[in-house]
């Protein structure tokens, strides 16, 4: 594959929308974590809707949102250049992958530890 440079700078940001879209795209439809931690996003999309949160509810679901998903994708991206380089059980990979799996813990923690500060104040009122 032969590396071209993208002769205008708004072509080659459109190019890197588009591969960044199909990226997303392929997350959403082919790892099963992420299916879930989408159908929870769109869930609280809903549900804040619903509440009528205020704007900086909005906000903080949003960034935990993509930090959630944001992070799974890293980590998704990890285990499969893991796998790519070492196919069968090594353990320093092995550890590897945990590390990035822990991250992606650390990001849901967070994300319930918020959407419960959002939203059980309007379960009890």
């Amino acid at each position: 594959m032969k590396f071209e440079k993208d002769e205008t700078f708004f072509l080659g940001r459109f190019k890197s929308i588009g591969f960044a879209f199909k990226g997303a795209v392929k997350l959403i439809t082919t790892e099963h974590s992420v299916m879930v931690q989408f159908l929870i996003a769109v869930l609280l999309i809903i549900a804040g809707f619903y509440f009528n949160i205020t704007k900086e509810e909005w906000m903080f679901q949003t960034l935990t949102t993509g930090l959630v998903l944001g992070v799974e994708g890293l980590n998704t991206a990890v285990e499969k250049v893991a796998d790519f380089i070492h196919p069968d059980y090594h353990k320093k990979i092995g550890f590897i992958k945990d590390i990035a799996a822990g991250a992606v813990f650390f990001a849901a923690m967070t994300g319930i530890a918020i959407g419960s500060l959002i939203y059980i104040p309007y379960f009890f009122n």
